[in-house]
């Protein structure tokens, strides 16, 4: 084990760090926080070159936390994020914990052992709905214990109204690999929240600008924040520079790294809330 494993393993031992992982059909990563120093430690992740089965992302999941000795540590306080497309956000007051299956059949084919459940979403009066990767909820749960897991879109709502300052609009976009979501605030109130795939620049272009029709936002006005695998000198933000006229990498606030951040690009918002 090399020295900065032997200081997780100690800090674990301490019950001083937070893992959370992030899990979807097209990638994986991970960090590990010293909670009482704000700091991240260790970070990690693999982009697939094409989608995976959720059998081969669990095994990609075992190898990788295997490489960095972090299955041998017990006692870890641990959350994972699912981020998949078999999900909706259902208002509070139209919410039926028994109809959570129903909830999601006009957005997918659910299979038979399928696991549908639910997050409540703070400060949106909305709550998720969705199928997790139950063989990677197993996996973690014979590994750590009882831990905390989500869907993406609970994190990024969760995260993103900590965010709501000023009475403005504004339209965040989160990218990962293949998808990006699009969220827009109006008056720190939540207007709209949606999951896009996309494979070239212009897809990304065409979806956000639908959105500023759709929602009738000015691009000259309505400031545009991206986050996650994005970054000041890629393709994405280069276009969306050339047709919104305020545009901005949205970054996390008052973490310190021990280590540049290996292998998932830019630094992701979702795991560091």
């Amino acid at each position: 084990m090399t020295e900065k494993t032997i200081n997780i393993a100690a800090l674990a031992k301490e019950k001083q760090i937070r893992l959370s992982i992030q899990c979807s059909l097209n990638g994986l990563s991970f960090f590990i926080i010293d909670t009482i120093l704000n700091k991240v430690l260790l970070t990690d992740g693999e982009q697939f070159k094409t989608s995976k089965t959720p059998y081969l992302v669990l095994k990609s999941l075992q190898a990788l936390l295997a490489k960095h000795g972090i299955d041998t540590l017990k006692g870890i306080e641990t959350t994972v994020i699912h981020d998949n497309d078999m999900f909706c956000h259902v208002p509070n007051a139209l919410f039926n914990e028994d109809e959570l299956p129903n909830y999601l059949k006009f957005n997918g084919k659910l299979l038979a052992n399928d696991e549908v459940v639910f997050d409540s979403v703070s400060n949106a009066e909305l709550s998720t709905v969705y199928v997790p990767f139950t063989n990677i909820n197993n996996f973690i749960f014979d590994l750590f214990g009882v831990f905390q897991f989500k869907h993406l879109s609970t994190e990024l709502l969760e995260t993103l109204a900590k965010h709501q300052k000023g009475h403005g609009t504004v339209c965040y976009a989160h990218f990962s690999e293949r998808n990006f979501e699009i969220a827009v605030y109006q008056q720190k109130k939540l207007q709209l929240y949606n999951q896009f795939q996309y494979t070239t620049k212009e897809d990304v272009l065409y979806y956000l600008l639908f959105v500023y029709e759709q929602l009738q936002l000015d691009v000259e006005e309505v400031k545009l924040k991206l986050f996650g695998l994005v970054e000041e000198d890629d393709v994405i933000f280069d276009i969306c520079y050339t047709y919104f006229r305020k545009v901005q990498v949205f970054e996390p606030k008052n973490l310190l790294f021990s280590s540049k951040p290996n292998g998932t690009g830019s630094i992701d918002l979702t795991l560091l809330s």
